[in-house]
């Protein structure tokens, strides 16, 4: 990142330093660092629609009565007469009447062709009740569409009566309103063309809101019960009834006679033609030259044409009228008139038309549901010009006969629509051109501008495509999936990622069309970059998302071995997303399951475990999982492939990354749900060990041989016995269990849960004293010497899972702990067989019939007749107090949860139930739904870091002009420090407990101090405690190193604990609502060593290359990249002693790394060279402990090392001799370099601090505090000097910690 620093004045030097913190990278600041790995909340989705509905039947009923004037309205003269386009006194009457109601039905055809339609000319009340009681009965529960014309009869009465004939036609008859709608039934629409026919829907409101009534008195007065239930039915009837009326109540049709008479039927299903009409009749119409209603009714094409004139003014209107009840009607009333019947929605955007061009002759046409008005929306306008456009070149094209040019209404529109997606937000209103960009998706000239920008429009978020489905996105895209066209395949992929990312349901749809095989060639296609591919992938996993059919469609289509050829591919994303497909797949699916056998699909996920993307790695762990955690019947080779694929996945229980141990949790929780009975028996083992080990004494004073030593990790304590050897300096060496200090339902416990663990015992000190282990040591004994069997791997990997350093795994594994213990307890209960009369004494069966393998022993299989040996190995002696032995043989096709046989003890009559290991559901996490979220963010839009105007980036650009700032002001301090004195005391207090570590923070006036259990943060310039959090290590484990990490930016705090585990921590100061979270955890060191002066965990973070470089109580050197989350390589140390202090060269490159060791040693490694020989200089001048290493950050840079003797020496790294030599006091237990000013501290248990320069001058010693009769400090324990400043921070036994500067920082 660049920018323009001119107006700070900064130097070109000032410059380049404040570009260097824009460049260094940030750890730990991923998504899945920073959120939650849970699913979006589904929200209900209302875009589909409950039940579509069809109108299947409609009825034309024409009161015209042709020649015979209706008595209570008085025609003017000229009058308008046209019917359906028909002069009704141009030939005989029932002619006329009949023509008609012919044009009547095809006009309704032209919406709906489907439909059975029956005519109704001139009818009496029963002709009416028979047509409406036998449509409704061919209906059934559709709907039926009652159209009535009454313009040759009166008008409405006010009790809602309309009026037919009698036979003769001698007399009008009333027909009651509700008589109709009981004969119509529901659910139904109604078409009223006649004069006051809103009178009609008004008496249909009284008669709902009267309904009511009735219905409550009906519940105290049961001789009304007939009268409620009418009443009830009709309140709910009438509700759910459609209802169009030509005017209002008190308003009479427009007689002109330049409009037909049934001016409102001619809106509802001539829209266009009528349109036309009225455009000529408007001022508008004269602006074109010779423009008459002749020449318009000659205008070419076809409606159904959108190629021609008429047929793309007929596409026009129905984008517009679409436009204008999407953006003016609530969501839900839009549904149900717009997008449930196909004929109703014609009729409701022809009735927007009817509403525009009869309030000019003062006719407001209304409805049930009600609209809001629109005639005056300006969306009418875009009508206008519309037509001005196409009508101008009627002309020509009559005339002439020239080409008609087409309008550019839909160009526009989408331009538009990019206008609002280059400044939308979802705080802004919604885009109206919505619907058109719908509509444009049919034209193949505008289709692919309008896939673009409403994949864009989808882009926005999960808001965006809730509008775009309410909108009826879905039948246009659905469709759309079987065009051929390579072009739109990007569009369609990302376009359905964003669909599925929301709504999971369409996937039903998807496979119903046969829309699967579309991504599936996307897929396959090697020609598609990967990103769409990805997208391919992310679509066809949703589809087999928990969906049966999904699965089986897409297993037929080859999505298995299509995943299986693009595993390698270089994009982490489709990486992870075909392994998640994968996974889905085969998810309780057995035949997909043996199809990836046939491919040995699982051999080739392998690879994929050590991915350097830990989403990929956790993806691959929850496919393998899934892959092994089939429920359906077992047999020998599907025995053997999960007993492969399970110790395969239990080499990654020392992941770095808390997603990829989640999932192994969860992939081990399946495989003990397949296999529960041989975990029990494993665990029914351990517990025996321990009860044995239990009983035998842990400390052994005396001194063993050396045949009976015991070293970590070399799998050696196999016995129930307990081991003791002596280590030089009398150190007594005891090999203790690790179950005896873990309790499965307790809090969190730090012991070793899968083995044997040596322990050191300092002579002289009180047992609470013992050093604690790492938990991962015993794991590494008892997995070397376990021959690889899963079940003994399996749970001894529960075990350490279950002391993991991140909660939600240590709670995971304990749940599956706790079970398999329970189950192993109630198993190993003295019982009596019920009925068998031969007992078979083997150990569990696997679910196949392969002889059974020896679950915790080197030897050979036990003899049948002696079932104990495969509970102890190490005696052969029946457990005391069991009158039975504890395994029997079980039948091969024993079912996962069954009881196996039917044993009772020796007081009970009854069977005691086995807790299986889940009762309802396997164990699962959301890292799926989690991984989905990708697709429903915007993955387009640029990233907010990015972006120069937001927040963010203003944000960070003052923090980093912030730290330039600091940096050029300490430079000055830092070119005195080395002449002047070092022991002004700007800040002391006492801190919560003892200190062990402490750190300033670089860019911010706060240091953090660690104890034995947690983090204190102060502020040294104000003197105020900010904030404490515990760091959760285990009890009798210590805090031994601490890092900043990001400190130039977003600053977290990196905590290493003596048991192996590191934690890191944000907002450490506890400022936001959320207060102080851990962000990650893991076991950086598994294989820690007891040591009679044990240096804990070391650590140095590397900012540019975020490598972590871990050491301590171990023979190696560990380095991890924190980005990638795993380990790169290990480094032996060759010597040993634990390693005491960690050190690399701080110029680019950072190949050099220093050591400083319990044995006085300083070795110097090259990471450049293979790590078998990447040592290249070991320095063992020092006679002691080595306290710490420093390389300094010149070119020529000198190694510093300070060791318990109090000297300090000075190494050319080319030379194996020190070329200057400091001594200070004896009993030295802290050094601190400065980075960059030419000044060293150390303090020593001689209550002192002594400051010097490299020269070896004395500078300044710290005996007290200051003050008038100043206390003396106490012993220090921990000294830091400030990154940049020359401020150094001290920690003593007192807990008591100080900072001290140069004489002219006064304390404040």
């Amino acid at each position: 990142m660049t920018g323009d620093y001119e107006d700070l004045g900064l130097t070109p030097e000032e410059e380049l330093d404040l570009e260097a913190d824009w460049n260094l990278p940030l750890a730990f600041t991923k998504q899945r660092h920073t959120e939650k790995i849970e699913g979006t909340t589904t929200l209900t989705q209302t875009w589909r629609m409950k039940e579509r509905m069809k109108t299947v039947s409609v009825a034309l009923v024409i009161c015209l009565n042709v020649g015979v004037d209706p008595p209570d309205i008085v025609k003017t003269q000229p009058c308008a007469r046209l019917e359906c386009w028909i002069d009704p006194l141009s030939t005989s009457p029932q002619k006329a009447l009949e023509g008609i109601g012919a044009n009547l039905q095809k006009q309704y055809e032209r919406w709906q062709p489907r439909a059975r339609y029956k005519q109704s000319l001139d009818p009496t009340v029963d002709e009416v009740k028979k047509l409406c009681t036998s449509l409704r009965r061919n209906a059934k529960e559709e709907r039926v569409l009652f159209h009535y014309n009454g313009h040759g009869v009166p008008k409405p009465t006010v009790n809602g009566e309309i009026w037919v004939f009698n036979k003769s036609y001698t007399q009008y008859i009333p027909l009651s309103v509700y008589d109709l709608h009981s004969w119509m039934g529901t659910p139904s629409i109604y078409v009223y063309d006649c004069s006051n026919a809103g009178i009609i829907l008004k008496s249909f409101r009284d008669f709902s809101t009267q309904g009511d009534k009735p219905t409550e008195e009906a519940a105290l007065n049961a001789s009304q019960t007939s009268t409620s239930s009418l009443a009830s039915t009709s309140t709910t009837a009438v509700k759910s009834c459609i209802q169009l009326a030509s005017c209002g109540p008190n308003e009479l049709l427009p007689m002109s006679p330049d409009l037909p008479a049934d001016l409102f039927t001619s809106c509802l299903t001539t829209p266009i033609k009528i349109a036309l009409r009225w455009y000529v009749l408007q001022n508008s119409g004269k602006l074109i030259s010779g423009l008459t209603q002749e020449r318009v009714d000659r205008i070419p094409g076809q409606l159904n044409d959108r190629r021609t004139m008429l047929g793309e003014l007929n596409w026009i209107f129905t984008a517009i009228t679409d436009t204008i009840a999407w953006n003016v009607l609530p969501r839900d009333l839009f549904q149900k008139l717009f997008r449930q019947d196909l004929l109703v929605a014609s009729l409701f955007r022809n009735f927007l038309l009817a509403e525009r061009i009869m309030r000019t002759y003062n006719c407001t046409p209304v409805s049930c549901p009600a609209l809001p008005p629109t005639y005056q929306h300006h969306m009418w306008q875009a009508w206008d010009l519309a037509l001005d456009l196409c009508l101008g070149q009627l002309g020509d094209i009559l005339d002439n006969g020239a080409s008609f040019k087409h309008s550019p209404f839909f160009a526009e529109q989408l331009t538009a629509f990019q206008v609002w997606l280059n400044y939308g937000s979802i705080d802004r209103n919604p885009p109206e051109q919505l619907p058109i960009v719908l509509q444009v998706l049919l034209s193949q000239v505008h289709r692919l501008r309008a896939l673009d920008l409403l994949g864009l429009f989808l882009d926005l978020g999960p808001w965006a495509v809730s509008l775009a489905l309410s909108v009826g996105i879905f039948p246009y895209v659905l469709k759309l999936l079987q065009s051929s066209a390579r072009e739109l395949r990007p569009l369609l992929v990302f376009i359905w990622a964003k669909i599925l990312a929301v709504d999971n349901s369409c996937q039903a749809d998807l496979v119903k069309d046969n829309g699967h095989k579309y991504f599936l060639s996307v897929l396959a296609d090697p020609y598609m970059p990967a990103e769409h591919r990805t997208m391919a992938a992310f679509v066809l996993a949703m589809i087999v998302n928990n969906y049966p059919n999904g699965q089986e469609a897409a297993m037929k289509g080859n999505l298995i071995t299509i995943c299986l050829e693009q595993l390698l591919d270089p994009a982490h994303l489709l990486r992870q997303w075909l392994a998640l497909c994968l996974a889905k797949v085969w998810t309780n699916f057995s035949a997909a399951r043996w199809c990836g056998v046939r491919d040995i699909a699982h051999e080739k996920l392998y690879c994929l475990l050590d991915d350097p993307e830990p989403q990929v790695r956790a993806a691959t762990v929850f496919a393998l999982g899934t892959f092994i955690s089939n429920s359906t019947e077992r047999s020998d080779h599907a025995n053997n492939i999960d007993h492969t694929v399970g110790m395969k996945l239990v080499n990654m229980v020392n992941d770095g990354s808390p997603l990829v141990r989640k999932e192994l949790a969860v992939a081990l929780g399946g495989l003990v749900q397949q296999f529960e009975t041989q975990f029990a028996a494993v665990a029914y083992q351990f517990m025996e060990e321990e009860r044995l080990k239990q009983t035998t004494p842990l400390l052994v004073t005396g001194v063993t041989t050396d045949g009976g030593s015991s070293s970590s990790g070399s799998g050696s304590s196999g016995s129930a016995g307990t081991k003791a050897s002596t280590k030089p300096g009398g150190l007594k060496t005891v090999a203790l269990s690790p179950l005896q200090s873990y309790n499965s339902s307790g809090g969190s416990s730090y012991e070793s849960l899968s083995g044997s663990v040596d322990i050191t015992v300092i002579p002289n000190l009180p047992s609470e004293r013992i050093k604690r282990v790492s938990s991962s040591t015993s794991l590494t004994g008892i997995l070397n010497k376990s021959l690889g069997n899963v079940f003994t791997n399996g749970w001894s990997t529960l075990l350490h899972l279950a002391t993991d350093p991140f909660p939600d795994i240590q709670n995971m594994a304990k749940s599956i702990v706790n079970v398999v213990n329970l189950k192993a307890k109630m198993s190993a209960q003295p019982r009596q067989m019920k009925q068998s009369t031969t007992i078979s004494h083997s150990a569990p069966a696997s679910p196949s019939n392969k002889p059974i393998i020896p679950i915790m022993s080197e030897t050979p299989p036990p003899s049948t007749h002696d079932s104990s040996a495969l509970i102890n190995p190490s005696t052969s002696e029946i457990p005391i107090g069991s009158k039975y032995r504890y395994s029997t043989q079980f039948s091969r096709s024993r079912k996962m949860f069954d009881k196996g046989p039917s044993v009772v003890t020796a007081d009970e009559k009854e069977e005691e139930p086995v807790v299986p290991l889940v009762k309802n559901q396997p164990m699962a996490t959301e890292f799926f739904s989690w991984c989905c979220i990708h697709f429903a963010q915007s993955v387009k839009r640029l990233p907010e870091d990015h972006d120069l105007e937001s927040s963010t980036h203003h944000e960070r650009e003052f923090k980093f002009i912030r730290n330039a700032n600091l940096r050029r002001e300490a430079r000055s301090e830092q070119l005195r420090a080395g002449l002047g004195r070092l022991d002004e005391e700007i800040f002391v207090n006492k801190n919560t407990s003892l200190p062990t570590v402490i750190r300033f923070q670089p860019y911010e006036p706060n240091i953090a101090v660690a104890d034995k259990e947690g983090v204190s943060v102060w502020n040294w310039e104000q003197g105020v405690h900010i904030h404490h959090f515990a760091n959760h290590n285990p009890r009798n484990s210590r805090i031994t190193s601490m890092d900043f990490i990001n400190a130039h930016d977003k600053t977290l705090l990196l905590t290493g604990s003596d048991d192996g585990a590191v934690r890191v921590w944000n907002d450490f100061c506890g400022l936001t609502e959320a207060g102080t979270q851990l962000l990650t955890a893991w076991q950086a060191l598994s294989d820690m060593l007891p040591s009679n002066r044990g240096s804990g965990i070391v650590t140095e973070f590397e900012q540019e290359s975020s490598h972590l470089l871990v050491s301590g109580d171990v023979r190696l050197i560990r380095l991890w990249d924190v980005n990638r989350e795993m380990k790169l390589r290990d480094i032996p140390t060759g010597a040993d002693s634990c390693v005491t202090s960690l050190s690399t060269h701080q110029s680019t490159d950072r190949s050099l790394l220093i050591a400083g060791c319990g044995d006085g040693s300083v070795r110097v490694y090259d990471r450049r060279i293979p790590s078998p020989d990447c040592r290249i200089m070991t320095l063992r001048e020092h006679k002691g402990w080595v306290v710490k290493v420093h390389m300094q950050g010149c070119t020529n840079g000198k190694i510093v090392s300070a060791s318990a003797a109090g000297d300090v020496r000075f190494w050319d790294p080319r030379s194996t001799e020190s070329i200057h030599t400091v001594n200070t006091a004896n009993g030295l237990t802290a050094l601190e370099v400065h980075p960059y000013a030419d000044v060293i501290a150390c303090g020593s248990v001689n209550q002192m601090i002594r400051v010097f320069n490299t020269s070896g001058d004395s500078l300044s010693v710290i005996k007290y505090h200051e003050g008038f009769m100043g206390q003396r400090i106490g012993a220090v324990t921990c000294l830091a000097f400030h990154p940049y400043k020359v401020k150094l921070a001290a920690g003593s036994t007192d807990s008591f910690i100080t900072v001290h500067s140069t004489p002219e920082n006064k304390k404040r």
